[in-house]
């Protein structure tokens, strides 16, 4: 878990405002005792989970595709190729949608904006520095061509919803890579 207080209180805050605004269907299925606080979220969401990732192509069709997903610091962090399609969509059509599932145990799912946090041929984001690191660290130092082959994605997160109704099945281990 790489959260700061400040992040988890960010991220508790986007997960009380995120249900009420939600269908009365939604809120059925995700309340309070089928829901989990943001520190144990960020608990179980260690190392790599495969995303599903939806984005929008120029005509307005969806498209979804999975990566591998970083919970860090309360956001989702993604990676793929500088010519993938989702890559070319998000930088056009930042909007995002982002579901993490493990059966019917977990699922978080997450609505918001992509930040591109390595363009090429201006600044990184200001973290960037510290997420390449964490990426080499988890990836290995060579796998990748890190300034041309691969573009990374933040999710700035506008709603967050989490559906856990059994936190015994829970643990930061389930289907991560670490």
């Amino acid at each position: 878990m790489r959260e700061t207080p400040e992040d988890l209180t960010e991220l508790q805050a986007l997960l009380d405002a995120s249900l009420p605004g939600s269908t009365p269907h939604l809120r059925s299925i995700i309340n309070a005792e089928s829901t989990v606080s943001a520190e144990r979220l960020a608990g179980v969401l260690t190392g790599m989970r495969t995303l599903a990732v939806s984005t929008v192509t120029a005509k307005g069709e969806p498209r979804i595709s999975a990566v591998d997903g970083h919970f860090l610091h309360g956001k989702w962090h993604f990676g793929t190729a500088r010519g993938a399609a989702k890559a070319r969509h998000l930088t056009a059509r930042p909007a995002v949608s982002a579901a993490y599932l493990v059966g019917e145990d977990l699922g978080v799912f997450t609505h918001g904006t992509a930040e591109v946090l390595n363009p090429q041929g201006t600044e990184p984001a200001a973290d960037w520095p510290y997420l390449l690191a964490y990426f080499k660290d988890f990836y290995g130092e060579n796998a990748f061509d890190w300034d041309n082959d691969i573009v990374y994605f933040r999710v700035r997160p506008h709603w967050m919803a989490v559906y856990a109704p059994d936190l015994t099945k829970l643990t930061p281990s389930d289907d991560s890579a670490e």
